[in-house]
């Protein structure tokens, strides 16, 4: 038997030092002691990982996953743990899935912590009362927080909602690298194909868009970005990648690849432009690609290996699909997901917000940016887990910028090249 069968989380937990770290701290404070706190994510190594510092912290955790990406070594494992229960199995079906999320808001909870909004979105469609009790949430991805800022303008959300997705650390490095490179290794895995010398599409130049273009040029590929913000288009082009509407971008693609996490931006309009041989893919969220419409349109479906799907649509056209237009770096087979890097620093932004609301920090329902200080606490922490040192503010510096009267006009026309606060 090997060691991931014994101890699935091993190699996670070797290459997050800060979720160690917090598990004996969290072992000591029991900031979560007689809290019940349900988790929906992804059950990879990296989840278990962080529902091990949670139950270390003094919670007790009910925690259900994702269709096509749940772990069932992990799921075993954590059936071992005390202060654990997994409402998940590998290769639960969709329904099973809704049916294991209503299993977990039943027992309620006092905290969430959710990936995608579905745990947020059932408890209040479905649980108002159980709602009215759960003192907050985190929530870390992209399509999550699309969804949760429609609830809070809408003034729908029933507790505080901390976005760890829009921390500095959660953007600058899972997002821009971590699912970069899990993305792009599950696709060359799944295909066998080359990236020198096809043409990439990427829908969408938020930070996951942006950091898998990125790496896709590195090697070689020929990107042209797809938006819908002129802002972002903009800054695809001053990169250095084509940009074009979804409809003109694809008829030469080799690689079309949704980073968007919204509904449908490969849609049916768009599958007559398709080229034979193209390939689909998501790393967004498993809405992005109108699955539905290449099945009705196509004339046959045939699984060419697991996770890859051709479809062959009128004109002799073949379309390969990978992984059922789930997100590919966690449904891909023997893929886990994002590095353990950066799910390091993630799954810590998620402890820390969840310990500030367990604390009782005081806000109104809605949804809130994480407090800056907890996200510079996680990198200072990272760093030194690193052995990396950095500079400080000198006494000096710190004197003159708070002495704006005196250098009024100073600094007209400097390039403002920092995001720093001087203050520091």
């Amino acid at each position: 038997m090997s060691n991931a069968d014994t101890d699935p989380i091993a190699a996670a937990r070797d290459r997050s030092p800060l979720l160690q770290s917090y598990a004996e701290q969290y072992g000591e404070s029991t900031p979560f002691a007689g809290l019940a706190v349900g988790v929906s994510a992804p059950l990879t190594p990296h989840t278990g990982l962080f529902i091990d510092v949670l139950a270390s912290g003094g919670a007790e955790v009910f925690a259900t996953g994702e269709a096509g990406s749940t772990n069932g070594n992990v799921v075993a494992w954590l059936r071992e743990q005390p202060g654990v229960t997994p409402l998940a199995d590998a290769g639960m079906s969709h329904e099973d899935l809704v049916d294991a999320r209503r299993e977990l808001l039943e027992q309620e909870p006092d905290l969430l912590a959710d990936d995608g909004a579905h745990l947020l979105g059932m408890v209040h469609e479905e649980f108002p009362d159980v709602a009215a009790g759960v003192r907050g949430a985190c929530e870390q991805t992209t399509g999550g927080i699309t969804r949760l800022r429609t609830m809070d303008e809408q003034d729908a959300l029933a507790f505080p909602v901390y976005d760890v997705n829009g921390t500095p650390m959660k953007q600058h490095f899972d997002n821009v690298h971590g699912t970069a490179e899990s993305s792009l290794s599950a696709i060359t895995s799944l295909t066998d194909a080359m990236l020198a010398g096809s043409v990439a599409v990427v829908a969408g130049y938020g930070h996951c868009g942006r950091g898998i273009a990125r790496k896709l040029r590195a090697l070689g590929a020929r990107t042209v970005v797809t938006e819908v913000d002129p802002r972002k288009a903009l800054s695809a082009l001053a990169d250095g990648h084509d940009v074009a509407p979804m409809g003109e971008a694809v008829q030469d693609a080799t690689f079309v690849i949704a980073a968007t996490g919204r509904y449908h931006v490969l849609r049916r309009e768009h599958l007559d432009a398709l080229p034979d041989g193209v390939v689909l893919a998501s790393i967004g969220s498993a809405i992005e690609i109108d699955t539905g419409a290449l099945a009705d349109e196509a004339t046959q479906i045939e699984e060419r290996s697991p996770g890859v799907e051709r479809y062959r649509l009128p004109g002799g056209r073949a379309v390969t699909l990978l992984t059922r237009g789930q997100v590919v770096n966690l449904s891909a087979p023997d893929s886990d997901g994002n590095p353990g890097e950066v799910m390091d620093t993630t799954f810590a932004m998620m402890a820390r917000g969840l310990a500030a609301l367990a604390d009782g920090v005081d806000l109104p329902p809605g949804l809130h940016p994480v407090p800056d200080r907890l996200d510079r606490e996680v990198a200072r922490e990272k760093l030194a887990a690193m052995g990396v040192d950095i500079d400080e503010v000198s006494d000096e510096q710190r004197a003159y910028h708070q002495q704006w009267e005196a250098h009024a006009g100073a600094g007209a026309g400097a390039n403002d090249g920092s995001d720093d606060d001087p203050s520091e």
